[in-house]
């Protein structure tokens, strides 16, 4: 009798992984799932409305595609410094200035996207059993980054009453013992509301006093759509570990390019831990992002957000007309966090019902937390307008077929 080792060596190999009790907690993301049926009904010849991933629909400005070129052209494309290219520290350093603020640019790190800058503050903040603060809702992955630390995430719960934001009373209350970070966002994701000044400074000076740090994400900075009392968290607090990107306002998803800024007493310890973790960011992807401050690019992104703005409008408006409520306006980003209990349906069967019979693509509020998950939807305003007013006919059609009152 012949038996074919191979097979049953492979089949002995494939019974003896044991992965990581980490990778095995992590939720779905669940925006992906929802993506991954819009390829399938796609690939099917189906057209569908995207309102699900926050991707803006532009592509990435001309001067930095050709900044990036030409830095292939001319061969940098080796390893940088583990920090980042000086010349784009330097610009980005520039850029804040412009703004009224002061960042020395030794204190500003090039990251692998804001994934990349999350996973080295999270490494530099938080020990095994350590709790990160985050707000329930908010970005869905914000947990994971402690978890693979070690560390423990511990939710806020927020509302609407407070614009989905914690107040300082609520930073107060949820700080423990054990607590030795927080992390916020201003605009949010997925409300797109911004921490009130006052209550930033306060929340920052007493992490600082309690032994912590606050990680403010702004990812989002730039995509203001109506006067906001602080460009970046570092006019109101220098006490203040930053998370910012190339993905949203500059429109460069896909380069995996983003950016923190730390105290100057973190530069040794966190560039340890970027040479270790990822010795350097993407070489042309760094000399294109240079591109993305000059005045063309600027005044490129600058219209888009005008684009925003409209968009914003144009969903809120659809979307109250067919019943759904918007609870706060958003500040900036690019989404509405809409109430669709009027549905009588969770809002993750909401969701699939809506891309499964009428291909709308919207994400449930379980993505974001558990907190009155069940009651929203976020809607992603990333498309055209065209697009927009496509899928909120759609939905009408869905909330008719369905039998509800609008």
């Amino acid at each position: 009798m012949h038996v074919n080792r191979n097979n049953s060596s492979q089949e002995s190999i494939r019974q003896s992984y044991m992965f990581s009790k980490r990778s095995l907690e992590i939720d779905p993301f669940i925006v992906m799932q929802l993506v991954q049926r819009a390829n399938e009904f796609e690939a099917a010849g189906k057209t569908v409305v995207h309102f699900e991933v926050g991707e803006p629909d532009f592509e990435t400005a001309e001067p930095v595609i050709m900044a990036a070129k030409s830095a292939i052209d001319l061969g940098r494309t080796k390893y940088t410094v583990a920090l980042g290219v000086p010349e784009l520290r330097d610009r980005i350093s520039q850029y804040y200035l412009d703004q009224g603020v002061i960042v020395d640019s030794n204190r500003i790190v090039i990251t692998s996207g804001a994934s990349g800058g999350l996973t080295l503050l999270a490494a530099l903040l938080l020990n095994p059993e350590d709790e990160l603060l985050i707000t329930d809702p908010g970005y869905p992955c914000n947990d994971v980054f402690a978890r693979l630390v070690g560390a423990r995430p511990r939710p806020i719960n927020v509302d609407a009453e407070n614009r989905f934001q914690p107040t300082f009373s609520d930073f107060v209350d949820a700080w423990g013992v054990n607590t030795r970070a927080a992390l916020l966002a201003s605009p949010g994701n997925p409300t797109g509301t911004m921490l009130d000044q006052k209550d930033l400074a306060a929340m920052a000076g007493f992490a600082r006093e309690s032994g912590g740090a606050v990680i403010l994400d702004e990812i989002y900075q730039g995509l203001h759509h109506r006067p906001v009392a602080y460009s970046t968290g570092l006019a109101v607090s220098d006490n203040l570990f930053i998370l910012n990107s190339f993905s949203k306002y500059f429109g460069m998803t896909g380069w995996r390019l983003g950016w923190v800024v730390v105290p100057e007493e973190a530069i040794d310890p966190i560039t340890k831990l970027a040479q270790n973790l990822f010795i350097s960011p993407n070489a042309p992807a760094q000399y294109g992002a240079l591109a993305a401050f000059d005045d063309q690019a600027l005044a490129t992104y600058e219209a888009r957000r005008e684009i925003f703005a409209q968009r914003a409008v144009l969903m809120a408006d659809g979307l109250k007309r067919l019943g759904f409520q918007i609870p706060v306006t958003p500040d900036g980003a690019f989404y509405h966090y809409v109430d669709a209990s009027h549905t009588g349906m969770t809002s993750r069967d909401f969701c699939w019902r809506l891309m499964d019979e009428f291909q709308v693509a919207v994400t449930p509020g379980s993505d974001f937390g558990v907190h009155n998950a069940d009651r929203y939807a976020r809607f992603a305003y990333t498309r055209a307008s065209d697009a927009i007013e496509e899928g909120l006919a759609r939905i009408a059609k869905a909330l008719a077929a369905w039998g509800i009152n609008t």
